[in-house]
């Protein structure tokens, strides 16, 4: 653009000399800069302009381009803000080839933070002085985050239409809007990674996009979340997968009709035990005597771990005390010894690391690779009373899983979604989760780019398990006939609450690739199941380990 102004002052002082003056006489104003020395000197700049971005933006900041009160006003600047509104509000919009283009610069920078905080942090000024003083290969850095800040601002003016040279043209066509029966909207998560769908479409604009004005609600437990969907006062929610079959059949609460819409997560979860056990656990039957918290009876979390001890001999019921414990609470209960260890939900697995509160003993996902955790759901009642808003909104979320499964997303995602508004996290923690590279409070660095994965397609083979494991631990409740589940069919249940066609079909609209099949043959750790026969699995579990 600079280069470009430059060229057009050269043009004009040849073509039009009695408007601009002559080259002699441009001493009191610059054309260029407004400053008081003659336009030639910015000719002359340009004429050994280098071809090297980098060195290009040396030479701006020479000819005044970037000037030092610039510099000075960065520092009341906050990083964060600025990226949230220039960025996420702004730039984005939905637009595929603006998002590519804004990554692209972004990485160049080395990731979104640095671009911002170089150009325009609290230390930006300080920064520069440091980098003069320090040599060419700092300055050069930060001229170069400097560069791409300033790019970044540019698309963000002409985001409303303004002028500029960047491409402002979607690639997709414009979502239509006209038959939504709701646009403002109130979405509740829990502060987890395996809300990672639903909270980032808030600042990443998916929900913007598909035409709403969505606020996603920040819930403490997930007791809460089922209280306010039961009391109407959310729209839709983050749910344990389990939930939406247990809230349907009445178990733990009065019967609620909810459809599991879409999976919000697959694996993500980890069992953590408190530091002061370390050394003296090397497998479940370690575990007697134990207090180990999960975020809620009706959770993959209880599940898994009910599956696991098994494993070791150890009666669930008998041998330990499993008890609920609010996710964000599950950490200061680590330390302070109310409980032993945990299988919770992520970040706060890595976040016990993190502190040296606890260490990671065995990701969920090894004892079932890609078993779903949380997912995407809304009442039948507010279904059906807007069901264009339902379907809507069920496609945002699933176009934000398919961003999030893609691993050069998650840098960008952890930074969205650390805020305190969400997750309340340091980002490197998320980032952690989320790229899969982490320390697990063993002395060792792990690369498991899978520890947590996003793939939102609601297999009936999950409902089937889940469905089989509450009635191997008699979960369904002692007001309930200890049948319930089988009387009223494993496949029934599953395809009631479970919209596996309806994920399907959104997810073909947006160009992904689900199954055609519902069932499939799940690979677990111990054992295979089979959804076909539950009932068989449930007995052959029993008779090898006794419970």
């Amino acid at each position: 653009m600079v280069l470009n102004s430059a060229q057009n002052v050269l043009s004009n002082l040849t073509r039009s000399p009695g408007r601009y003056g002559t080259l002699s006489n441009l001493q009191s104003l610059c054309t260029v800069c407004g400053q008081q020395h003659s336009s030639f000197d910015h000719w002359e700049f340009m004429q050994t302009m280098p071809q090297d971005p980098i060195e290009m933006v040396d030479d701006l900041v020479k000819m005044g381009i970037y000037k030092e009160n610039q510099l000075r006003a960065a520092d009341t600047v906050n990083a964060h803000e600025l990226r949230k509104t220039l960025l996420l509000k702004r730039v984005g919009r939905g637009s595929p080839k603006r998002e590519k283009l804004i990554l692209d610069l972004c990485r160049q920078a080395g990731g979104l933070d640095n671009a911002f905080a170089a150009a325009f942090g609290p230390q930006a000024g300080q920064f520069f002085g440091d980098a003069i003083r320090n040599g060419q290969p700092t300055r050069r850095e930060f001229l170069r985050n400097m560069a791409i800040g300033a790019a970044l601002v540019s698309l963000a003016s002409c985001g409303d239409g303004g002028s500029s040279d960047a491409p402002t043209e979607d690639d997709a066509e414009p979502v239509d809007t006209s038959n939504l029966e709701k646009t403002d909207l109130r979405i509740g998560f829990i502060p987890i990674t395996c809300a990672t769908p639903i909270i980032m479409s808030e600042p990443l604009g998916f929900y913007e996009k598909y035409g709403f004005n969505a606020e996603v609600v920040k819930m403490p437990s997930w007791g809460a979340v089922r209280d306010s969907a039961i009391a109407g006062e959310l729209d839709a929610y983050h749910m344990l997968a389990p939930m939406p079959i247990a809230m349907t059949l009445g178990l733990g609460s009065a019967a609620f009709g909810v459809k599991l819409a879409s999976i919000e997560n697959i694996n993500g979860q980890a069992i953590t035990i408190a530091e002061r056990h370390k050394g003296n656990i090397n497998g479940p039957a370690d575990f007697k005597g134990f207090t180990i918290g999960v975020p809620f009876p009706y959770s993959m979390h209880n599940l898994l771990l009910r599956y696991y001890l098994a494993t070791g001999g150890i009666d669930p019921d008998v041998d330990v005390q499993i008890r609920p414990v609010p996710p964000p609470d599950s950490i200061a209960q680590l330390i302070a010894g109310d409980i032993d260890a945990y299988l919770m939900p992520d970040p706060f697995n890595q976040r016990a690391v993190y502190e040296g509160a606890g260490f990671i003993h065995m990701l969920t996902k090894e004892l079932w690779p890609g078993h779903p955790c949380c997912a995407f759901a809304a009442s039948d009642e507010w279904i059906e009373t807007n069901p264009n808003t339902f379907r809507a909104l069920n496609k945002a979320i699933i176009e934000a899983a398919g961003y999030a499964s893609d691993p050069a997303n998650r840098i960008e995602i952890a930074e969205a979604i650390s805020d305190r508004a969400f997750l309340n996290q340091p980002v490197e923690v998320v980032q952690a989760v989320l790229t899969g590279d982490f320390e697990d409070g063993n002395g060792n660095t792990l690369s498991i780019p899978d520890r947590i994965d996003f793939d939102p397609y609601p297999w009936q083979s999950f409902a089937n398990w889940i469905s089989s494991q509450l009635v191997r631990w008699d979960l369904q409740g002692d007001d309930l006939a200890p049948k319930v589940i089988p009387e009223t069919g494993y496949d029934t249940v599953g395809t009631d609450v479970f919209l596996t066609d309806l994920a399907r079909e959104l997810a073909e609209e947006l160009g992904q690739s689900p199954p055609s099949e519902i069932y499939r043959i799940e690979e677990l750790k111990f054992d295979t199941f089979d959804p076909a026969d539950p009932e068989t699995y449930v007995q052959e579990q029993i008779d090898e380990y006794g419970v």
